[in-house]
């Protein structure tokens, strides 16, 4: 209906509304989550989502349209600084909105709110926040979740949260560090943990291979 169309036209930036398009019952939301400023989420009943899904690869395809993963939207939203829950937030390291770098979600002026005694306690004693890094040479191992992060003396000074390739080719990822290594172009090393059990040191002999710590460089938090 011209209506719907109009209504999804003028959606705005975290708008959501109710519509009917092409028969199907749909709340479609401005909430994509690849770092596009015009992007979408569709939310239609289970009994319909094959019947929709194959509509949109139909209509599409003289488009280009593709489908994808969630590895190919989990790269996209690390290199738009984007966090996920489980990584960047909560998750093993139990981060906060504010370790994660979005502290002015969470509104201190609100009488009341669940956990807000216990959120504003975290806020004060935090001294890492989560940082977007490179890493500057291909070929690299990629980093996993929780692989140490260490500074140029070999102390631990935060570990890894999210990992994947960029539109480039190089890695990127995400990693909660301690605030005083947080600027642009700082140079850390991240522990990436092996494929392979290791040798013990003393096993080792002529030409075996020992893992060495990647170089990653500190870099904007959001795309410029």
């Amino acid at each position: 209906a011209p209506a719907d169309l109009a209504a999804l036209r003028n959606l705005p930036w975290s708008g959501i509304a109710r519509v009917t398009l092409g028969g199907f019952d749909m709340l479609i939301s401005r909430t994509g989550y690849t770092g596009e400023r015009v992007a979408y989420e569709v939310f239609v009943h289970p009994d319909r989502l094959v019947e929709l899904w194959e509509k949109l690869l139909e209509l599409g395809r003289d488009a280009g349209i593709k489908p994808c993963g969630l590895a190919a939207r989990d790269s996209l939203r690390i290199e738009a600084g984007l966090p996920l829950y489980g990584h960047e937030m909560a998750g093993p390291l139990n981060l906060t909105m504010g370790a994660a770098g979005f502290g002015t979600f969470p509104k201190f002026y609100k009488p009341f709110f669940v956990g807000r005694e216990a959120y504003i306690a975290s806020e004060t004693k935090r001294n890492a926040v989560v940082v977007r890094f490179r890493v500057p040479e291909k070929g690299q191992p990629m980093p996993q979740q929780l692989d140490p992060v260490v500074d140029d003396r070999g102390r631990v000074v935060g570990k890894v949260t999210s990992c994947s390739l960029d539109t480039e080719g190089y890695l990127l990822g995400q990693a909660y560090v301690r605030d005083d290594v947080t600027k642009v172009g700082t140079a850390l090393q991240v522990l990436v943990t092996p494929r392979r059990e290791p040798k013990p040191r003393e096993a080792l002999k002529l030409g075996d291979r020992v893992s060495l710590p990647v170089g990653i460089e500190v870099i904007s938090r959001f795309p410029r």
